[in-house]
């Protein structure tokens, strides 16, 4: 059997992590088009990189921790003998925390800076501003940006995404709106006889596109459900 989960805002915010956009749009009391694009950055790297600072703070606060969903996906995972693979628009660490090995972050990692000049991708958890060095090359500076995919950009690993899509027998969306392109689009990518679950708080856009629709928080749904999964 192959399976392809997909997570969202909502089962990190049991986490305690903000998911910083509010009804309003705003991020943090701003337009996303002054902190989440590459415009923003090239207009103002100040800022945007203060934004981040502030974001991976919280991340790496005490009391941020993997939940019970973030537990039981990496308990299940441990358990497939088959196919497997976990794709997360979180930009947070909480699914390789709760033990989480075969995860792609198609929106970037906040726990990661790369170089725009090279390409380079590095492990990070301080502050970027604009003076910060290259780790290698300290001669360079000010080349460091977030490893996060801003509006206007290419998501990451949509080829390998569309290709579990189309091959999984299990689709389970997890605290997801499913207003969030292209993730909200993997549903339709699956094939007809895949078997297609939504664990979510409320009704999302796709919510008709699922066999089944499973109302709750994740910390408590995804466990229960994954446990009354017989798979053999």
């Amino acid at each position: 059997m192959k399976i392809l989960i997909l997570t969202g805002a909502g089962i990190s915010a049991e986490s305690g992590v903000p998911t910083f956009r509010n009804a309003n749009g705003l991020w943090e009391g701003h337009r996303f088009e002054d902190v989440a694009t590459p415009q923003a950055f090239q207009r103002n790297p100040a800022l945007v990189h203060d934004f981040y600072n502030q974001r991976r703070h919280c991340l790496l606060d005490a009391k941020i921790q993997p939940n019970a969903a973030h537990r039981a996906l990496a308990e299940f995972e441990a358990a497939q003998r088959d196919d497997f693979l976990l794709v997360t628009q979180n930009i947070d660490d909480l699914h390789t925390r709760a033990g989480s090995k075969l995860v792609l972050a198609m929106h970037g990692e906040l726990l990661k800076a790369r170089c725009v000049r090279t390409g380079e991708i590095f492990p990070w958890r301080d502050d970027l501003d604009q003076s910060t060095p290259h780790p290698t090359r300290p001669e360079i500076r000010g080349t460091l940006r977030p490893h996060v995919v801003w509006f206007g950009e290419m998501p990451l690993g949509l080829e390998q995404i569309q290709e579990a899509a189309s091959q999984a027998d299990l689709f389970i969306a997890i605290g997801t709106s499913a207003v969030v392109y292209p993730a909200a689009g993997i549903v339709r990518q699956t094939k007809p006889s895949c078997r297609k679950i939504e664990i979510n708080l409320d009704d999302t856009p796709n919510s008709s596109e699922f066999d089944k629709s499973i109302r709750g928080k994740a910390s408590i749904e995804v466990p229960a459900f994954l446990k009354s999964l017989d798979l053999d």
